[in-house]
């Protein structure tokens, strides 16, 4: 089985790909020659005339779920906009290591890279980026609780900080390596469950759903 073989399709047509993406596997390449294997060269593999650059978005290495991507120019173009002007939907089933308080509400903080401790992000409310989550309470399994993110803006390791930081819902993410106690990639509960956008060449509203693999 070839890499592209691998890698679990929703939806393709000639200019749109959503994938399912598996904890663990890169959304795009990284550094040196060990971290080539991701989401974009298996969507390349598969589909070898499409842009040299078909992410649109992307999701953190250890975060599992839909992603899509365009083969198409115009079609990046278009579905950039969207991500832009906030008109794509998007939805996040994680499991928190504890009991969370209350039943839901909004996590507004600014944050921002700490360039020492690369790609941690920090809370900083005078220089940080905002970003905004809005949260509801699923479940409580086992002294830990599901919840579903809503962001509202898509800042990196937005759901992770917001999660854990005091000011959030004071908690990690169960397996964060980076904000919690996990110990290795693959392990992060957190799920891209909902990804809503309008096709960009029909127009057509598309909606993909995902069920969390914990």
């Amino acid at each position: 089985m070839t890499p592209a073989d691998d890698l679990r399709i929703v939806y393709e047509d000639a200019v749109v790909v959503v994938v399912d993406k598996p904890s663990g596997l890169l959304s795009v390449p990284g550094k040196g020659e060990a971290n080539q294997d991701c989401v974009v060269a298996r969507v390349k593999a598969r589909h070898p005339g499409c842009i040299d650059q078909p992410s649109v978005h992307r999701l953190d290495q250890d975060t599992s779920g839909l992603l899509v991507l365009a083969l198409s120019a115009e079609a990046h173009r278009d579905l950039s906009g969207q991500f832009m002007d906030r008109l794509v939907g998007k939805r996040y089933v994680a499991l928190i290591d504890g009991v969370v308080e209350g039943q839901g509400g909004i996590i507004e903080l600014k944050f921002r890279l700490d360039p020492d401790n690369r790609p941690y992000q920090v809370y900083d409310p005078v220089n940080g980026k905002r970003g905004v989550t809005r949260w509801r309470k699923l479940s409580v399994e086992d002294g830990r609780t599901r919840v579903e993110f809503m962001p509202h803006t898509g800042r990196t390791h937005q759901l992770r900080l917001h999660s854990a930081h005091e000011k959030g819902l004071g908690l990690p993410i169960v397996g964060d390596r980076l904000y919690g106690t996990g110990t290795g990639p693959g392990q992060l509960k957190l799920h891209a469950s909902l990804l809503r956008f309008r096709h960009p060449v029909t127009r057509a509203p598309l909606e993909f759903v995902s069920a969390p693999p914990f």
